[in-house]
């Protein structure tokens, strides 16, 4: 079973992708920090991380540069929600090493085709 892990401060956000990602056979632990987010990959091995850009501690920006500066966890995909939608802050993003830039508001649906994409995985 893939593993997502999925860090935001927003406990909504956190409840609705889990909810979504555990309907279609995925295992998802949820992290509300960002502070130690890289420790929390360490522990989880996740086969892929949906971060948030916008977090009080730590940006997603700079848990998305230490993840991707560790070679234990460098090469998990991260995908970056982001209020954040200006074309320059996409490719600030991208050149960090997000593998996808989901701009909110955005649909649970879509982010879960995404998310089973990546995997390799079909929906049931």
């Amino acid at each position: 079973m893939s593993k997502v892990l999925v860090i935001d401060d927003e406990p909504f956000i956190l409840m609705m992708i889990e909810d979504r990602l555990r309907r279609a056979g995925l295992e998802v632990v949820t992290h509300p920090r960002s502070v130690d987010a890289v420790q929390k990959a360490r522990q989880e091995q996740p086969d892929l991380i949906i971060l948030d850009w916008m977090m009080p501690e730590v940006s997603g920006l700079e848990v998305c540069k230490a993840l991707k500066a560790d070679p234990e966890l460098a090469s998990i995909p991260i995908f970056m929600l982001t209020a954040k939608g200006q074309e320059d802050e996409e490719r600030l993003g991208l050149s960090c090493g997000v593998e996808r830039y989901i701009v909110k508001p955005f649909s649970p649906k879509a982010l879960l085709e995404q998310v089973l994409e990546r995997l390799g995985k079909t929906r049931d």
